[in-house]
């Protein structure tokens, strides 16, 4: 079992860490709209609370395809 850590390791050593800004921000978003449709929700505004969960999905998929983007981009570089 030592065997696949140590080689794991060294195959995540050996990458740079490619950080794409956006992504942590997408994600900050996505759970900001998440939270205050919730709110919206418990305090008995549905039609607000439905308005903020199609938002969220928007983020949602954005930094998702901001993930990918990044994985591919970087992928091709290292």
């Amino acid at each position: 079992m030592g065997g696949v850590n140590s080689e794991l390791k060294e195959l995540f050593e050996d990458k740079k860490h490619a950080k794409n800004p956006f992504v942590p921000l997408g994600a900050l978003l996505t759970a900001g709209v998440l939270t205050a449709g919730l709110i919206s929700f418990r305090q008995g505004n549905s039609e607000l609370g439905q308005k903020l969960m199609r938002v969220r999905v928007v983020f949602q998929g954005a930094t998702v395809a901001l993930m990918l983007g990044s994985a591919y981009y970087y992928g091709e570089k290292f």
